[in-house]
């Protein structure tokens, strides 16, 4: 087997991994969404954190093998490998929306990266690496702050932490293959420093696609992730390592074609996750309807009429036997008959007190009533 295709055999292996890890990954993150640091205490996130180390290790050695325009291309398929996976092992499926968009999104991808020519492989400077690394720094600590103030819009956060995240891995393939080329003739203690740059990014990823797959499933981040991560090394290629689009002119014009194919794949995948959370919930809809109905807008009315929508089934029973229980809220027979009473009593012992308040011949010129015969129950028997 040639360097080639091991190279393409573990960019595979690799993606295989990465989706395995998202996919454990997210359901962590959504069973400890109340805890920050919950899922550190849960053995499924550190078996996803080994799938990504895995998908790391391997990621490393296929770019030790192949060129970067080659290898990080092949990373596009961790979402086509993460959607059926979580649909076989979590039962968690996603739409047909989603399924567009993720195709939309992979093909584009691989159409504009496979449109990136490969230049002879070289290293980076000291000051390049320095420059890289703060400028990658500064762009992550926007995307987090930028995430941070988009806290009440849940999907346009969870898009910012997942570009961010992307951000970061991209960047560390960046390092990577600059500590590849530096070994290819041997160890060199000089890369230490780029380790050390790489180590710090590996482990921004994981925690901001953490934060993101909790906050917006796992279709959009991933998609998000899986297309930044390429497409920043590739610009990072062209610019810093003197690769090109093949073909000229004509590549760049398909290159910028797949990137709008590209964006449209995820627009579907962000616009099918703000569909499902707008989505009101009937249930509540129609409790709080319910409510409306027997409280009114102004609180608890004094009798309230009966509901249209029993108007309505009654009438369409006709003949048949009417339900003998009441609605929430309605009164019924006994309530209007104890009201009545308790009226009637109110107004007797009112009239009493005003009575009771006027002395003798006083009134309003009436002549007073004459004295109300007593029960004979109240009559003593004997003197």
């Amino acid at each position: 087997m040639n360097a080639l295709a091991l190279s393409v055999l573990l960019s595979f292996v690799s993606a295989v991994a990465y989706a395995g890890g998202a996919v454990v990954q997210e359901r962590v993150a959504v069973s400890c969404s109340g805890e920050r640091f919950a899922p550190l205490r849960r053995p499924g996130w550190w078996a996803a954190l080994g799938l990504n180390g895995l998908g790391g290790v391997l990621h490393v050695v296929a770019l030790a093998f192949g060129p970067l325009s080659l290898v990080q291309p092949l990373g596009a398929l961790t979402i086509v490998f993460a959607l059926p996976m979580a649909a076989l092992f979590v039962g968690r499926k996603a739409g047909a929306t989603a399924w567009r968009g993720a195709v939309m999104a992979t093909a584009g991808l691989a159409g504009l990266l496979s449109l990136v020519g490969s230049a002879e492989s070289h290293s980076l400077g000291p000051a390049e690496r320095t420059g890289l690394a703060v400028v990658t720094g500064g762009a992550i600590v926007a995307l987090m702050a930028a995430a941070r103030a988009a806290h009440r819009h849940p999907a346009v956060r969870s898009m910012l932490l997942a570009t961010g995240a992307g951000t970061a891995f991209g960047m560390s393939s960046v390092f990577t293959k600059t500590v590849a080329v530096d070994w290819s003739a041997g160890v060199d203690l000089a890369a230490l420093p780029s380790l050390g740059v790489i180590a710090v990014l590996s482990a921004a990823g994981v925690f901001l696609s953490q934060a993101a797959y909790r906050d917006g499933g796992l279709a959009a981040p991933l998609a998000t992730l899986t297309v930044v991560n390429p497409v920043l090394a590739a610009v990072v290629g062209i610019a810093m390592f003197g690769e090109t689009f093949r073909h000229g002119t004509t590549g760049t014009v398909l290159a910028l074609g797949c990137a709008v194919v590209t964006g449209g794949g995820l627009i579907l995948l962000t616009t099918e996750r703000l569909g499902g959370a707008a989505e009101p919930d009937h249930e509540t809809a129609s409790a709080d309807a319910r409510v409306g109905d027997v409280h009114g807008p102004d609180g608890p009315a004094a009798w309230p009429a009966m509901p249209a929508g029993r108007a309505s089934a009654d009438a369409a029973r006709g003949a048949a036997v009417p339900d003998p229980r009441p609605e929430p809220g309605w009164p019924t027979d006994a309530d209007r008959s104890t009201g009545a009473v308790l009226a009637a009593v109110d107004d007797f012992r009112g009239g009493e007190a005003e009575d009771a308040g006027k002395g003798p011949g006083e009134g309003d010129g009436e002549t007073p009533a004459a004295p109300r015969a007593r029960p004979l129950s109240d009559i003593p028997l004997c003197a």
